[in-house]
């Protein structure tokens, strides 16, 4: 049977935006609803080893961190609610009542004076089966999370635009050698960082080539080698890495609210300039789903918390306001 669910705040996506949202909104006694989505902890319930999320001196597992924000959140007051929102009514605004209006997958029905959108951001993979199986053993989409684990080692980066070069110029801090591996024979980078990528004597560039597999080997099995395909002559090579970097893009999880507030050609949310708001007075957008840029556990969660800040001086700004 379905529910019908109101809330000063309704928060969509449970990963380190979207608890830290429903954090602070549950101390201001906003009462909110977290609905989790269908990856209750974001990305980060498929990363190991978190050494860059402050306050820990010691590696911490990406899924512990994430429940332990989770019983924080309901230990403040956040009710979490397992469920995927698939409809949303916000482009219009809010009803006469002033609610926001959204429907989930089990046919609940959510009324929220307020909305963040935390519902965060997938990295684009290659669809090799190897991926999947390595994800926990030297196959990454964030340099800058798993760099740091690549101190003097070899390591691979796929892709040839913005973030693949970015990617590739960072980890050049971290690892010995840097293979950049491209399908094509240009770069789609911008030039500046074209010039600084070929000049730089760590990085060695792999021109029209695709990654046909990745090798692993050991155990606990780990990444050992890339296999790449040219792809004009189709022959095989193999070249020796402790690591691979996947860097092709993100997909923005909008979803539903793809239609309903402003987005880039891209897909993410659009928000005012230092702040969270979107393009609908009353709904805030946090973390990777508007942030293209940084994409860190860190960024997501002080965007969280701007975005529960900002609400709740919305609500507090309509005195005619009745809380329910």
């Amino acid at each position: 049977m379905s529910v019908l669910h109101h809330t000063d705040l309704l928060v969509v996506g449970a990963g380190p935006a979207g608890y830290t949202a429903a954090i602070y909104a549950a101390r201001a006694s906003m009462k909110p609803i977290l609905v989790t989505g269908m990856q209750p902890g974001g990305q980060l319930t498929i990363t190991t080893d978190v050494e860059n999320y402050p306050g820990f001196a010691e590696p911490i597992q990406g899924p512990w961190l994430m429940e332990q924000m989770r019983a924080q959140a309901e230990h403040v007051g956040t009710n979490i609610v397992y469920d995927l929102i698939t409809e949303a009514s916000l482009k219009n605004g809010q009803d006469a009542d002033g609610y926001f209006h959204l429907k989930g997958d089990s046919g609940d029905e959510y009324r929220a004076r307020t909305v963040v959108i935390a519902t965060g951001a997938q990295a684009k993979w290659l669809g090799l089966e190897a991926e999947t199986r390595l994800r926990t053993g030297g196959v990454s989409a964030c340099a800058t999370c798993d760099g740091f684990f690549y101190r003097g080692k070899t390591v691979a980066v796929v892709g040839g635009g913005n973030t693949a070069v970015e990617e590739a110029l960072y980890l050049t801090h971290h690892a010995e050698t840097v293979h950049l591996i491209h399908r094509r024979d240009t770069l789609r980078a911008e030039r500046i960082l074209q010039d600084r990528l070929l000049a730089h004597p760590k990085i060695k560039t792999h021109w029209n080539v695709a990654v046909n597999d990745i090798i692993g080997g050991g155990t606990p099995e780990v990444v050992q080698a890339v296999e790449l395909k040219n792809t004009e002559t189709g022959a095989l090579s193999r070249i020796d890495v402790d690591g691979v970097f996947v860097a092709i893009g993100h997909h923005p999880n909008t979803g539903p609210f793809r239609e309903q507030v402003a987005c880039d050609a891209d897909g993410y949310i659009i928000t005012e300039a230092g702040g969270t708001q979107t393009s609908i007075p009353g709904v805030f957008a946090a973390g990777d789903v508007q942030d293209r840029i940084f994409r860190q556990a860190v960024t997501a969660a002080g965007t969280g918390c701007m975005a529960a800040l900002e609400a709740e001086r919305f609500i507090s700004n309509i005195p005619a306001m009745t809380k329910t």
